[in-house]
């Protein structure tokens, strides 16, 4: 009977057979995380929730149907409610990187399409780990480097030379992340990329990819990277390999 058991709990091949993660599972991993650098999160939660049920109800009253409007408002509570844990569960994770190496790489994977940014750096201080990554988009090339403003700008200016080298023609963007003046903060610059006007077709700027991709980059352990939708941050990413 035992070996039954066992057995079913197992995979075929031996492998144990990996458990499902439900999604009310992760929206409370989601408001721990959240808690612990944003403890405010829970009365943000539970007021925007009684402040929607008070109004449906208050209108239920008005228009002599309180239940069928409280019926009808719990839902639009609930998904007020996981909107604000989503905003602030994405400031979490975003401080919870911001100032590691690496931790722009991480906010440009989270566009979802139509840029490629390949997990290793173009450039890299060895002495101050200050890094640049390289991004294709129908924008065209977009070059983003953090560090100190003056270091990544020279940074930026020979990575978009070598770039300029082997496409002349086309557009190349150059973006610093950072808290200093003229610099993306971490959380706006995957929206910042986004705002690119597109200058290329599908095909040229899988081509611009293709061309791109000889010139390589330098492989180092970096954030592995943030997804403010699960808002689980890969903190094995975070401290290392």
């Amino acid at each position: 009977m035992a070996r039954d058991s066992a057995s079913s709990s197992a995979a075929p091949g031996g492998a144990p057979k990996q458990k499902k993660v439900r999604w009310y599972h992760q929206v409370w991993q989601a408001y721990q995380m959240t808690r612990r650098s944003d403890p405010a999160v829970t009365w943000w939660m539970v007021g925007l929730f009684v402040g929607i049920v008070a109004v449906a109800v208050a209108i239920g009253i008005a228009v002599g149907q309180p239940v069928y409007f409280t019926i009808l408002g719990l839902p639009f509570a609930f998904l007020a409610a996981l909107f604000v844990l989503a905003r602030r569960a994405e400031a979490a994770a975003y401080g919870q990187i911001e100032g590691q190496p690496g931790a722009a790489l991480s906010a440009l994977r989270t566009i979802r399409r139509g840029w490629d940014f390949p997990e290793e750096p173009v450039a890299v201080d060895a002495r101050t780990q200050e890094m640049v990554f390289r991004g294709v988009g129908r924008p065209g090339v977009v070059l983003v480097a953090e560090g100190v403003p003056h270091r990544a700008q020279r940074q930026l200016e020979a990575e978009r030379k070598k770039v300029a080298r082997v496409l002349p023609n086309v557009q190349i963007h150059t973006l610093q992340c950072g808290n200093a003046e003229g610099q993306v903060p971490l959380k706006k610059l995957g929206r910042t990329v986004q705002r690119l006007k597109p200058t290329l077709t599908k095909q040229e700027a899988a081509e611009v990819s293709k061309r791109l991709k000889a010139l390589g980059g330098i492989r180092m352990p970096v954030p592995k990277g943030i997804d403010p939708y699960r808002v689980r941050p890969d903190r094995k990413g975070m401290r290392g390999r």
